[in-house]
């Protein structure tokens, strides 16, 4: 099992001590540092700003929103930090929901998320392979637009730019069971938003056509410290947010999944909670062993213990986001 560092996305601005994370992760051998985005600053700059900082680790995007950009933009993006970092690229996609889609993007929730989803990446591989023009008739993608508001005079397009990999991973953020099954099918990998290690059965029949070689990289929050309550107070507020307020009342994936885990009436109250404005109280409603058994927390020889259960199950990178470098480092020491 290789390690990554997550970094997420930023909150109020550019944390001045992620390039120097990053630096230490590449010098402890972690395989790779990965980037989000949400509703603000973006995963691909911050990227490449730790690419032309460090020399060997593998760069991510966990994840890149779909609906940011149309599918030929993200394959530009993707190629040219591939091609500026020597080969290092990895380009992790989410769909993200509708509250976001349509109260951040202005676009419209697609009506079939698989379809969707599956069109963005063949326009992206067609992009990568560069074997022609980029063409798809599809029902959310076109190449070249054929809506009835164009000029008709759009042409099929070859990237000018030759890829440096035709093979540059592509790695999906999904949740649902019937995404998950597809992500096996068309991706280079899978990055689950939550993995527990005691319930592999939950994503076991959705993971059943993954090829031999298939990436499977869930983040785990890790913190080496003494109390394992106040360990697990991050955890708990990042569970709060994503369960209560990434999403509307009446579709949540994140809710969803945490349901599917064996949580169901903690997620709906945790909901509940938020959307009446009593965040802090939805963030005491997420149960301690929910947010325990999907990160690593503690003394360094529960950390060593639980680490074991990871190292066990089908999980191939485990992307560390952890604040300080004396976690990444006995995390380091521990999966050596």
């Amino acid at each position: 099992m290789r390690l990554g560092l997550a970094l997420g996305y930023w909150g109020r601005g550019p944390d001045p001590g992620h390039v120097a994370l990053a630096q230490e992760a590449e010098r402890l051998g972690y395989d790779s540092v990965w980037t989000a985005e949400a509703w603000g600053s973006d995963a691909f700059t911050p990227l490449t700003w730790i690419a032309a900082r460090t020399s060997r680790i593998g760069l991510g995007t966990a994840v890149a929103q779909m609906a940011a950009r149309s599918p030929v933009t993200t394959a530009m993006h993707a190629l040219t930090l591939d091609h500026l970092s020597g080969g290092r690229m990895m380009l992790g996609l989410g769909l993200s929901g509708p509250q976001v889609v349509e109260g951040w993007y202005g676009r419209p929730f697609p009506k079939s998320p698989l379809t969707a989803t599956r069109e963005y990446v063949e326009v992206i591989r067609q992009v990568l392979r560069r074997e022609g023009p980029v063409e798809l008739d599809g029902r959310f993608h076109t190449h070249p637009y054929r809506g009835a508001d164009g000029t008709g005079l759009g042409k099929a397009l070859k990237p000018i730019t030759h890829p440096l990999r035709a093979d540059l991973p592509v790695l999906l953020g999904a949740e649902g069971p019937k995404n998950i099954a597809q992500t096996a099918r068309i991706a280079d990998g899978w990055l689950p938003l939550y993995w527990s290690p005691t319930r592999t059965d939950v994503y076991e029949a959705s993971l059943t056509d993954a090829p031999e070689r298939f990436l499977v990289a869930p983040m785990v929050r890790a913190r080496v410290c003494d109390d394992v309550t106040e360990g697990l107070l991050p955890v708990k507020a990042m569970l709060g947010f994503y369960i209560g307020g990434m999403g509307h009342s009446t579709r949540n994936f994140h809710a969803d999944l945490m349901a599917r885990m064996g949580y169901e009436e903690e997620a709906r109250r945790v909901q509940e909670l938020f959307l009446a404005g009593r965040g802090e109280d939805a963030v005491r409603a997420v149960p301690d062993a929910f947010a325990d058994e999907i990160s690593l927390v503690g003394p360094r020889a529960r950390i060593a213990e639980r680490l074991e259960l990871w190292r066990a199950g089908p999980v191939t990178d485990l992307l560390v986001l952890a604040p300080d470098p004396h976690t990444l480092r006995i995390l380091a020491d521990l999966n050596s």
